[in-house]
């Protein structure tokens, strides 16, 4: 799926992250939805998770370290059996939580070819990002992301093929 290569993509351009869980309502879209899915891992979750993964294998560290710090990932997906059954309301009810003077969108495309939107917020803390929030829409299919707690950007391509992330291939800036 394009779309989920787009938000690894995306995250890779949030740079840190730390804050709280965004609060979304998902009641309405759920019960219209032919399909959810729900990934809910806080930072007790990730903690048990990563027993699972070795310090001796050098991918597995990496991954570790990266999510060792982090207090949550939240992602929510809602697939739908035909376009039309989620409205621009219900994104802009999604986007709501995420327009005030903290957060800042940073990412916005659009493909007019096959109706898929990615939008990437962050949240502006102190001297750092203090959240991260994705919103991705196709015409049959929203996802929302949530990711809590501080990212190394250098890392963060770590966690493709971990943790139902798309392995996605980056290149460093040397």
């Amino acid at each position: 799926m394009k779309a989920a290569a787009m938000l690894m993509a995306c995250l890779l351009l949030a740079g840190a992250a730390h804050a709280q869980q965004v609060k979304w309502n998902f009641d309405k879209l759920a019960a219209h939805a032919n399909e959810t899915v729900d990934v809910a891992l806080d930072g007790s979750v990730l903690r048990f998770a990563l027993k699972f993964l070795s310090d001796d294998d050098k991918e597995e560290a990496k991954v570790k370290k990266l999510v060792g710090g982090l207090k949550g990932i939240y992602v929510k997906s809602f697939e739908f059996k035909k376009p039309g059954e989620y409205s621009a309301a219900d994104v802009d009810s999604f986007r709501a939580p995420l327009h005030t003077s903290d957060w800042q969108r940073v990412v916005g495309t659009h493909s007019t070819e096959d109706g898929e939107t990615v939008e990437v917020y962050i949240k502006n803390e102190g001297k750092g990002i203090g959240g991260l929030a994705i919103i991705a829409t196709e015409p049959k299919q929203l996802t929302l992301v949530n990711i809590v707690g501080p990212i190394d950007l250098d890392s963060l391509s770590e966690l493709g093929g971990h943790f139902g992330i798309p392995d996605v291939e980056v290149e460093k800036k040397k």
